[in-house]
């Protein structure tokens, strides 16, 4: 007898309908919708979904913006640093990041001057 295939968790309500590939890619999406994650007020594992792009934290009360899937998305995390760079001040980790951009960009006007000139 053979084995049966296994449902794809939350997308088993799709049945056998849409085809293979659209319900894998809802099911990752609807798990990330539905996964709780980390309140980053009092980092319970109590955030939740609201509504699109509105998260609320079940312990604290806190609600925030965030992405439509996930509560935190890789623009906020550029955002949150941006922000902490001009509260607190940049970190050493920042520091290297910005001398390794200002090497490369350097590097890059010194290789244009040197085509300018074969030219």
């Amino acid at each position: 007898m053979s084995k049966r295939t296994s449902k794809t968790g939350i997308s088993a309500r799709f049945g056998a309908r849409y085809g293979v590939s659209v319900r894998s890619n809802a099911g990752k999406v609807l798990r990330k919708k539905n996964k709780k994650y980390t309140c980053p007020v009092c980092h319970y594992q109590k955030v939740s979904r609201i509504s699109t792009g509105i998260w609320s934290c079940g312990k604290c009360d806190h609600t925030f913006a965030g992405g439509a899937w996930e509560p935190f998305t890789r623009a906020s995390d550029a955002n949150q640093r941006i922000t902490r760079r001009a509260t607190t001040g940049a970190t050493s980790a920042d520091m290297a990041y910005i001398a390794t951009q200002a090497a490369l960009e350097y590097e890059r006007s010194i290789a244009a001057a040197e085509d300018e000139e074969e030219e």
